[in-house]
């Protein structure tokens, strides 16, 4: 018998040289540095704007003069302007401006979850701040709104928000209504739910909404009996781009009460009036009732992060995802969660409490709406209305031609239609140059200015804004049109 020999092991490996990396080819095209960017005149940002932006936007901004100022910093209630000039801010970002502009607490959170290096994208793992977030935002939420999805804008926030209610209410109730007038965000989903003719354009909607008025519960009620296909209504509690429209405490005590009677799914949009707002962390507590799912963004990423989340009653969620095999379907997108973004969140709403700015929109909110009222009694002709909640308030004008002497109103009144907005501009725009205050404006009712300031906002800021307003209104409409076409010949 041949016996063969075991070959001797060693641990000798054969090793092969690294190649040399290669030397940079890439060119590096011509880039602005973030320095370059800080620094850049009006005149460069101008050019850049129209070369990569938005030029028609620009026309717009020429219009009201926004155009000519270059804001270097901010601080609490105000912007501050590349000659030092304060401007007072009643715009707040379309209410993204909860606490200002950098909180100082703001500030230090994300300052120090920088220099911990701490994790931001951890779609592998379970993340610490988006558990903690999702469970801050269950505890504000009223009844069993606990399940959170987190997302980064409220467009974002409202597409899950309707996806879940459609997903849960089935396919045999497939008819989404919305309102006449409102606005829940520009994506191509909750697009077919918002009633703005300017944003549609010519996209292709989806089929299976119904348009109702809004604050008409006859109108739903005769829907929901005749329509056996309704599964979800989707409604903002109190319409900002329409104009800031409310619907009374009855209404919406019968609408959750023929949602439950008809088994339909009732989403509420809080993107724009929640998150104390209002004077109450969601504005339909003010009713006594609470949705099957709601939304919220803006303000919830503390002004310095782009956060959007929706909440939903549990029973909801888990009849839509609530399995292994339905449990992806609509999981968390790539920046959904975001670590610091997160982090911002869990201390902008610890301080929204402990700095009672809640109880701050409610007390010193009416403080506005009673000022601004005053002022309605005092320019009856040129102020229709004065209306809102806390900090968001809708101030509107007249038609042009009713604001004008008796002797222009019929030549001007054939034009009120192509007018309309124009007097919301011309104050708009001469606030911001004389009196240094920034206002807002609405999708739809362009005769009204809309009122969004920082929750932070105090009383003697109310008293400079109204002052300023008063102010510019006692000049008179002829003199206010004269200064405008001024500021557009310079």
């Amino acid at each position: 018998m041949t016996v063969m020999a075991k070959p001797e092991q060693t641990n000798t490996r054969t090793l092969v040289s690294a190649p040399t990396l290669s030397p940079a080819t890439t060119a590096k095209p011509d880039l602005i540095s973030v320095e370059q960017a800080k620094s850049m005149d009006i005149a460069g940002m101008t050019d850049l704007f129209k070369a990569h932006l938005n030029p028609g936007q620009l026309h717009f901004m020429k219009l009201l003069g926004f155009h000519k100022i270059k804001i270097e910093r901010a601080e609490g209630m105000f912007y501050i302007d590349q000659k030092g000039r304060k401007i007072l801010d009643f715009f707040g970002g379309f209410g993204s401006l909860a606490f200002g502009h950098n909180h100082p607490r703001i500030l230090e959170v994300r300052k120090k979850f920088q220099e911990e290096k701490r994790q931001e994208i951890a779609i592998a793992f379970m993340s610490q701040y988006a558990a903690a977030l999702a469970h801050n935002i269950a505890k504000c939420s009223p009844g069993d709104l606990d399940m959170v999805f987190l997302g980064s804008s409220g467009s974002e926030a409202m597409e899950a928000a309707v996806k879940l209610a459609e997903r849960a209410a089935g396919p045999k109730r497939p008819k989404i209504v919305y309102a006449e007038n409102s606005f829940h965000g520009k994506t191509k989903g909750v697009l077919g739910i918002t009633d703005g003719q300017l944003y549609r354009a010519d996209f292709r909607m989806a089929d299976n909404t119904v348009r109702i008025p809004f604050a008409d519960i006859e109108a739903v009620e005769r829907l929901f009996r005749s329509d056996p296909e309704i599964g979800v209504i989707v409604l903002e509690t109190i319409q900002g781009g329409g104009g800031i429209i409310q619907a009374p405490t009855e209404y919406w005590q019968k609408l959750r009460a023929l949602c439950d009677q008809h088994h339909v799914l009732w989403v509420a949009d809080e993107v724009q009036c929640g998150y104390g707002r209002s004077g109450r962390f969601y504005a339909f507590e003010h009713h006594g009732v609470v949705p099957d799912v709601t939304a919220l963004a803006k303000s919830l990423g503390a002004g310095k992060a782009a956060v959007g989340a929706m909440i939903a009653r549990r029973e909801i969620y888990m009849k839509a995802y609530g399995t292994p095999k339905t449990a992806m379907i609509h999981a968390m997108a790539t920046f959904g969660g975001m670590g610091e973004a997160c982090a911002t969140a869990i201390e902008g709403i610890n301080v929204l409490y402990d700095e009672g700015l809640i109880d701050n929109a409610a007390v010193t909110g009416e403080y506005l709406l009673q000022r601004l009222q005053t002022l309605r009694e005092k320019y009856p002709k040129v102020i229709k209305d004065v209306r809102g909640k806390g900090f968001m308030v809708g101030l509107e004008f007249h038609d042009f031609s009713q604001t004008l002497p008796m002797v222009l109103r019929p030549i001007v009144s054939v034009l009120d239609d192509k007018l309309k907005g124009s007097l919301s501009g011309f104050v708009g725009a001469l606030l911001l140059r004389d009196y240094d205050v920034l206002v807002a404006f609405t999708e739809y009712n362009r005769n009204v200015i809309r009122l969004e300031p920082p929750l932070i906002c105090r009383r003697e800021h109310v008293d400079r804004f109204v002052d300023a307003f008063d102010g510019l209104l006692s000049r008179g409409i002829v003199a206010i049109v004269k200064d405008f076409v001024k500021s557009q010949v310079r």
